[in-house]
C-alpha cells in the first residue's frame, strides 16, 4: 500500500489495486479484501518498543482499519460498492463482522472488505484471511505478493532461486516455504482451501489469474 514510500498510503498504489480489483468484479467474481496494516503499523520487538505483544497487535489492528478505509474510497471511486466490516467495534466507520451480513453483501454484488484481523492479539493478517475465507466459504485465496509467485528461495535475495508452478502443502511445510504463518496455512489445509500466491502489482495479474491464465503459483492439496 505504501509503494516505494518509507511509510503510509500511496494514492497511485491504491489507485492500481482499486482498477486491478475492478476487473476481478466486471468478471462477475465476487471479492472479499483483507489487507495488512505494515505500511502504518509493524509489530516489533517488545525489548526494543516498551510495548507488549498484545497492545502492539491491536494497534496493527486498527492499521489495517485505516488501510480498508483507504481502499474503500479507492473502490467507491471506481464505481463500486463496497462494505467495510470491522473485527473491532467502530460503528461510525465500519460495520461490525457478522458472517452471514459478509455473505449477504457479496450476494448483492458489493465488495466486503474485512478489517482488525480477527479481533484478537497474537494472530496475523493472513490468519484473519483464512479464517474470513473459510467462514464465507470462498473458492480460493489469492495472495497478493511484491513476487510472482513460491520459489525455493527468496529471489529478492537469491538469484539462482527458481519458481514453482504448483505446490502441495505438504510439500511447503517440508521445505519450509513461508507462504503465509503457520496458523494460517494449516487453516488452509484443514480446510483444503487452495492458495494462489501472485504479484498484485503487475497490471493486468488479477484479471489473467481469474481467466485461467497460469499466474503465480498454486497451492493445494494434491
Amino acid at each position: 500500500m505504501m509503494g516505494d514510500k518509507n511509510f503510509g498510503l500511496d494514492p497511485e498504489v491504491l489507485t492500481h489495486y482499486a482498477k486491478e480489483i475492478r476487473s476481478a468484479k466486471d468478471m462477475g467474481v465476487e471479492v472479499a479484501i483483507v489487507i495488512g496494516g505494515g505500511n502504518i503499523y509493524r509489530g516489533m520487538d517488545e525489548a526494543e518498543t516498551g510495548i507488549e505483544r498484545a497492545h502492539g497487535d491491536y494497534m496493527g489492528m486498527l492499521a489495517t482499519v485505516i488501510n480498508g478505509m483507504a481502499m474503500q474510497a479507492a473502490l467507491e471511486k471506481e464505481g463500486l460498492f463496497t462494505r467495510l466490516l470491522s473485527a473491532i467495534k467502530m460503528e461510525q466507520i465500519a460495520e461490525p463482522y457478522i458472517r452471514r451480513r459478509a455473505i449477504r453483501h457479496l450476494e448483492k454484488g458489493r465488495m466486503v472488505i474485512f478489517g482488525a484481523g480477527t479481533g484478537n492479539p497474537y494472530f496475523t493478517t493472513d490468519t484473519a484471511g483464512s479464517l474470513r475465507a473459510i467462514e464465507i466459504q470462498a473458492d480460493v485465496i489469492l495472495k497478493g505478493t511484491r513476487v510472482d509467485g513460491i520459489y525455493t528461495a527468496d529471489p529478492e535475495k537469491d538469484p539462482t532461486a527458481t519458481k514453482y508452478e504448483t505446490i502441495t502443502f505438504k510439500e511447503c511445510i517440508d521445505r519450509n516455504l513461508r507462504v503465509m504463518d503457520m496458523t494460517a496455512f494449516t487453516l488452509c489445509m484443514e480446510n483444503n482451501l487452495p492458495i494462489i500466491v501472485f504479484d498484485m502489482n503487475k497490471k493486468g495479474n488479477l484479471a489473467s489469474l481469474l481467466m485461467g491464465q497460469k499466474v503465480g503459483t498454486l497451492v493445494n492439496a494434491t
